[in-house]
């Protein structure tokens, strides 16, 4: 799905580098702490593994390799690469969040990584962006250039979130108000927190997308086939090439 980025010639002589001025306690030449290929992070408020809940259907869409917050008044969307599911969508009132779930090394995590990939991506489109320490670890505040319906030019404004797991890595992409103002996007964090995967035991090379299911009663939204390269969406940030299928809505 998204790739690892290979680096060579002198980009790759810098890593090594860098790698070897790390010390024992994670911290470079400059003092400054490393936040890529850590262990995961303990996670007291969720997103959660389905080995950590008792009932995780309660209050939840079972979407297969995920469990999803039901919220009233919201209509959930999913997203499809090739025959496979690999994203859903939680619309809610003018803001939105989209949850994927990836397959992750035992003992490592990738946000570090993939935080990386997604600011490089941007900054190439001529966006900005933001690291910053949020309520959900540290994420990416991104200011994306769009074309506007009059083909001049605008700025989008995202949020990139990710939380490593066992075995497994949720990222999370807030849009619409609850990007405009953070502050008032605690609906759409906790939508996250409360978030159940299920990345199972089959063997899965890091950063595949663990498949998802449609729910038993979902209804079809009659809007077409879209097929939109995520490679070129404003929410790729560098994350590989996302096709766009049918959209699936729920509304609860």
């Amino acid at each position: 799905m998204f790739g690892r980025r290979k680096k060579s010639g002198a980009a790759e002589d810098a890593a090594g580098e860098a790698e070897q001025v790390v010390d024992e306690t994670g911290t470079d030449a400059a003092d400054q702490p490393r936040r890529m290929n850590l262990p995961p992070a303990p996670r007291p408020d969720g997103p959660w593994d389905i080995s950590e809940v008792t009932r995780p259907e309660e209050g939840r869409v079972d979407l297969g390799g995920m469990f999803v917050p039901g919220v009233e008044g919201m209509e959930l969307r999913v997203e499809v690469a090739g025959d496979a599911i690999v994203a859903a969508t939680v619309v809610l009132r003018d803001s939105a969040v989209q949850l994927q779930a990836f397959a992750a090394p035992k003992k490592e995590g990738i946000w570090g990584e993939v935080r990386e990939e997604i600011a490089t991506g941007i900054t190439q489109q001529g966006g900005i962006i933001d690291e910053v320490e949020g309520p959900l670890g540290w994420e990416l505040r991104a200011q994306v250039p769009v074309q506007l319906p009059d083909g001049t030019g605008g700025v989008q404004l995202v949020r990139f979130v990710g939380v490593d797991g066992p075995r497994w890595f949720l990222r999370g992409v807030i849009s619409g108000q609850g990007a405009v103002q953070p502050e008032a996007a605690g609906l759409l964090e906790q939508i996250v927190r409360d978030t159940v995967v299920v990345r199972g035991e089959g063997p899965m090379a890091p950063r595949d997308p663990i498949v998802l299911k449609l729910p038993n009663d979902a209804q079809m939204v009659p809007e077409g086939v879209q097929q939109d390269e995520q490679e070129g969406s404003r929410f790729s940030g560098g994350m590989g090439q996302l096709q766009r299928g049918p959209e699936i809505t729920e509304v609860r």
